[in-house]
């Protein structure tokens, strides 16, 4: 049987090697906002994706940390908006994603914003706004798997969509086949 001490190494090193492989995925970036009764939070988010459209309403899936403020206020407002960034809203993701001064409702001076079906804000200028009530959440190790169905559903702007890739931000280039 492996020591205490062999079993944290591997784990580090298993940890290390599962950050570094996940950083060579292209994600998309969200900010993740919530309003109601628990009040008003976002976050930003690059675990963001479908869950399906073969349902009464389409659902998708965000998932937040959990020591994230915002992530208690949806989890107790039971809404959020997904709001998909364009490659000229990096500002944007730095507010919320804590690289800014700006603390709990201020992030949101970022930018301009409008109040969804559910209540929640919805970034001008994103991409596609996802307006959605939670319809399951679970807790996975660190982070809240939320999964929502979309009431409402906008793509007001046409452009290039932000990236997380290689721990940083990036935009797609267009391949030709």
């Amino acid at each position: 049987m492996p020591s205490v001490a062999a079993f944290s190494s591997w784990a580090k090193t298993m940890k290390d090697a599962f950050l570094q492989a996940m950083s060579r995925a292209a994600n998309s970036v969200c900010v993740v906002t919530t309003d109601g009764g628990a009040g008003r939070a976002g976050v930003t988010v690059s675990a963001m994706t479908s869950v399906s459209v073969d349902t009464p309403k389409p659902s998708l899936l965000v998932c937040v940390h959990s020591l994230s403020p915002a992530c208690d206020a949806i989890q107790r407002n039971r809404v959020f908006c997904a709001n998909l960034l364009s490659s000229e809203q990096a500002d944007v993701s730095n507010s919320f994603a804590g690289r800014t001064d700006a603390k709990g409702v201020d992030k949101f001076n970022a930018a301009s914003w409008t109040t969804g079906e559910t209540g929640a804000p919805l970034l001008e200028g994103a991409l596609a706004n996802f307006d959605c009530r939670v319809m399951h959440d679970v807790l996975v190790g660190s982070h809240r798997i939320f999964v929502g169905e979309a009431l409402a559903v906008a793509s007001p702007k046409d452009g290039l969509p932000l990236l997380y890739f290689d721990r940083d931000y990036a935009e797609p280039a267009k391949v030709t086949a």
